[in-house]
């Protein structure tokens, strides 16, 4: 079973043509990486988890380069994770596809062993990724570097701490001995003057660099942060298994289009 693309033409280009010179674009912006990446075959294999936007490309597509730029560099692993929150609210409190997932670029094929050892809280369910964007926005990049990578979506409904304990677990659990990295999608803070964004941004930041899951989720419920996928991030952190993190970029949609109010978009790597 195949999900169709339910983005593209919205957040993406909906041909292949366009798409890749889109992706291209965002790696050559000024607010990307400034080149385009080259796909490492055998790298160091340090990167163990990100932290990517998933904002329109035009908008966040050149800050989530950079991360895409990093995983080349350091050769790409088997399957990707990914982690994103659910905006639609269908579906369960934590939901996973065993489908395969389809982009202009092609057919990302599901690492279906390692959804098959997906227990606990982690549940199939497809109808929470039908119309969900967070997780589709990153398959054109991962497609890019490598057209064979697979992938294992997941998004969270709930984004409590013990919410995030449990996924990291299940995942833990699921994908030991597997050659994968870990993606947490998320944007943060939301339609707030840049200023106000950056400074509620560092703040949960802050906690990431330290790798401090419980602080990210902490911080972000009491300051009141429009981060809509700090559970994802809390999760990712507590999965991957890495212990240095390392801010690539962050910005907002500001950078691209004056606007009043904005969108803070951060990307970031955790490392073995």
């Amino acid at each position: 079973m195949v999900r169709r693309a339910a983005v593209a033409g919205q957040f993406y280009s909906s041909s292949k043509s366009a798409l890749i010179k889109e992706i291209e674009r965002c790696f050559l912006s000024p607010l990307g990486p400034g080149k385009l990446p080259v796909v490492v075959k055998d790298g160091p294999r340090r990167i163990a988890g990100a932290v990517v936007p998933h904002a329109g490309l035009i908008f966040s597509g050149p800050v989530a380069a950079h991360v895409y730029a990093e995983m080349a560099a350091d050769g790409m692993p088997e399957t990707v994770v990914i982690i994103g929150p659910n905006h639609t609210g269908y579906g369960k409190a934590v939901s996973a596809s065993s489908e395969d997932f389809e982009t202009p670029l092609g057919v990302m094929r599901s690492d279906r062993d390692i959804v098959s050892h997906l227990k606990g809280v982690v549940e199939i369910d497809r109808a929470a990724h039908l119309y969900e964007h967070s997780l589709e926005v990153q398959l054109p990049f991962l497609q890019y570097l490598d057209p064979e990578v697979k992938v294992v979506p997941i998004v969270m409904g709930r984004q409590d701490i013990i919410m995030a304990k449990e996924t990291a677990k299940v995942l833990r659990e699921a994908c030991a001995g597997k050659d994968v990295v870990i993606l947490a999608s998320s944007d943060f803070s939301h339609y707030l003057p840049a200023e106000e964004a950056r400074k509620k941004d560092e703040m949960v930041l802050e906690r990431i660099m330290r790798l401090d899951a419980e602080g990210v989720v902490d911080v972000v419920e009491k300051n009141d942060i429009s981060m809509c996928g700090y559970g994802p991030v809390a999760a990712m952190m507590m999965a991957c298994g890495g212990n240095k993190a390392r801010l690539l970029h962050y910005g907002n949609s500001g950078d691209v289009r004056p606007m009043g109010e904005v969108v803070g978009y951060a990307a970031a790597v955790v490392e073995k």
